[in-house]
């Protein structure tokens, strides 16, 4: 938290100054009148800049994880459920938590409602770490006076969204050390292995065939480029990164992302269960139908799937119905678009949006449990292609080799 320097006014009219640690100009303002002093300037100190120190910080101390979320949610739902005092919750929180960085968001979290602020408001300073789906959520449980309710909902949502994230790392996990190996193979093969036979085959004179000087070119251009080559990728990387960071570049990509071949469907399916499951909260939450939309927007993280979302709240607002609207967008299955207006024909479109939630959910569980199985085939093709590739362009001179001797020996 920011420090702040201030100068005021005790009861007897003495000039006091100091320097306070708060969330914001306001916080500090009414800790010193709960204190007995008038604020007359508050300013925010200036802050040395200590590369080491931000270093060490930076090496020692993680950003809060989707685990300390979910912690933070379950503690709140038990310590509000048992009629705890949020000020109060907020100081056992801080005291227990496991990330240092976790805690300090908390600390100023905990001075801004003490500032006379509501939860939901010191939940929105962060919005790196709380979405507008999570802070939307808080708000309604405490406008109906239903907080506890509010954090068991986001609890059970943020565990699916961990479990959903941990089976898609789990499967892609040995596809990718493959892929690295097979990596790592070639730039030896090619820096290593390759120019000692290229040395072979020079000293024998003996016509080698176009898979070997295909081998032989692609050893002499690595070796001879492979700074530049590293440093190219490099410089690709950080390109690529610093694109998707753009407005256009992250919407591009997120609509490259679910069209991806075999992990695209994946992700779309996942997104959309994403959509359906925290729409289907919200609306059970009571937030009006349009601000869940705007809200469900920002929360599936996909900006392609997001505008389409702002598309259907722009048909609410015009008067068409939620199903037509929808269906406009062309993203869901006429299945789930069936639930829909069953929803909106019985008044339970929250109800059948968790059931799409669900048939989304399970199709992503299947799609998971055979992803590895769909890669793995195309991995033996790809490696068997390189390993053959290989075996002719070495093997092929040595067998011309061995001829030129045994005929040399008749």
């Amino acid at each position: 938290m920011p420090n702040y320097q201030y100068r005021g006014r005790g009861r007897r009219g003495d000039l006091i100054e100091g320097a306070l640690e708060a969330a914001t100009r306001d916080a500090v303002a009414t800790q010193l009148i709960n204190s007995g002093i008038t604020p007359v300037d508050i300013r925010e100190a200036a802050i040395a800049f200590d590369p080491i120190a931000t270093l060490r910080r930076s090496l020692t101390e993680s950003r809060p994880t989707l685990d300390d979320l979910i912690l933070f949610c379950r503690q709140m739902y038990t310590l509000m459920h048992a009629g705890v005092a949020i000020n109060q919750a907020m100081t056992g929180l801080i005291r227990s938590a496991r990330n240092p960085l976790f805690g300090e968001r908390l600390t100023g979290i905990k001075t801004y409602i003490e500032s006379g602020r509501e939860l939901s408001g010191a939940l929105a300073q962060h919005p790196d770490l709380f979405s507008s789906l999570f802070v939307n959520t808080v708000r309604i449980g405490e406008n109906t006076g239903r907080l506890d309710e509010a954090f068991l909902r986001l609890s059970e949502y943020l565990d699916r969204e961990r479990d959903t994230r941990a089976r898609i790392k789990s499967a892609l996990r040995y596809p990718s050390f493959v892929i690295v190996a097979i990596t790592i193979a070639i730039g030896i093969i090619n820096v290593v292995v390759i120019p000692q036979f290229a040395k072979i085959f020079e000293r024998s004179q003996v016509a080698l065939p176009l898979p070997t000087r295909v081998l032989i070119a692609s050893s002499d251009f690595f070796s001879a480029y492979w700074p530049l080559l590293i440093a190219g990728a490099v410089a690709a990387g950080l390109a690529f990164r610093s694109w998707i960071k753009t407005e256009s570049g992250r919407y591009r990509w997120d609509g490259i992302k679910i069209r991806l071949p075999i992990v695209g469907d994946v992700i779309y399916r996942a997104t959309l269960g994403r959509f359906a499951r925290g729409f289907s909260m919200s609306l059970g939450a009571g937030v009006p139908l349009t601000q869940a939309l705007s809200v469900m927007a920002q929360a599936v993280d996909n900006e392609f799937i997001g505008e389409r979302i702002r598309n259907i709240r722009t048909g609410v607002e015009r008067g068409e119905t939620l199903t037509r609207s929808a269906t406009a967008t062309g993203m869901f299955s006429p299945l789930v678009l069936q639930m829909l207006a069953v929803g909106e024909e019985t008044g339970a479109v929250d109800d059948l949006l968790a059931e799409c939630a669900g048939f989304y959910e399970r199709e992503v569980d299947y799609d998971i449990k055979n992803l590895s199985q769909t890669i793995e085939p195309i991995l033996i093709v790809v490696l068997a292609g390189f390993v053959l590739i290989f075996a002719l362009g070495i093997f092929l001179p040595m067998w011309d080799l061995a001829s030129i001797k045994l005929h040399g020996g008749h």
